[in-house]
């Protein structure tokens, strides 16, 4: 390569390009998500806030848009090879609907639950094992994080993932189902005896 092209900043056939990173970069969902996210309390100085509709069309746009990228141009050779692809197309066409017809809530999960996420150890990946959404394997990170999804032992996720996901949809991207189970109140203590009545006298 002579001076010319490197001051000019002109590539040359043999060099390589740069590879996409693994990942989008989230930094604008993740703040847009902060407007909306009325899950953790004491994030919202009003504590009746209700989330704008155009902060939560927002939210599901840009994850739909990240996803989208990630996805890449390599959508088709996914598609026709095993059907990774699809699950990364349904969770945008999913996305999208949301973005289109905003809920008045969000129905995500909260911080505390992808905390509490089983993570899987290292030692316990093969090489073979890929995270569903990226369709990268999971040892080509040296230190992968790795979580379990509650609804299968099989359904395994780069955290950096399936983590936006769960943000804004509180259902697993596999099987759909909610991962956020409603716990029941436990019933009234039954007394056999009679109620004291403090108004007797």
């Amino acid at each position: 390569m002579s001076g010319y092209e490197v001051e000019h900043n002109i590539p040359t056939k043999k060099e390589e390009p740069e590879p996409t990173p693994r990942r989008p970069d989230l930094s604008t969902f993740f703040s847009t998500l902060e407007l909306v996210d009325t899950s953790e309390p004491g994030t919202h100085h009003n504590a009746n806030a209700v989330p704008q509709p155009e902060n939560m069309a927002a939210a599901f746009r840009l994850l739909a848009n990240a996803f989208e990228m990630m996805r890449g141009p390599a959508a088709d050779a996914h598609d026709h090879a095993g059907g990774e692809g699809d699950l990364l197309a349904d969770m945008i066409e999913v996305l999208r609907q949301s973005a289109d017809d905003p809920p008045t809530e969000l129905k995500g999960v909260p911080n505390s639950f992808l905390d509490e996420l089983e993570r899987v150890p290292k030692k316990s990946l093969k090489k073979t094992d890929t995270c569903p959404i990226c369709v990268n394997p999971f040892l080509d990170d040296p230190y992968p994080l790795v979580v379990q999804l509650p609804c299968h032992r099989d359904h395994r996720f780069d955290l950096d993932c399936i983590a936006p996901w769960l943000k804004l949809n509180s259902t697993c991207p596999l099987d759909r189902k909610e991962l956020m189970k409603k716990k029941k109140p436990p019933p009234p203590p039954q007394d056999d005896e009679e109620e004291y009545d403090d108004m007797y006298a």
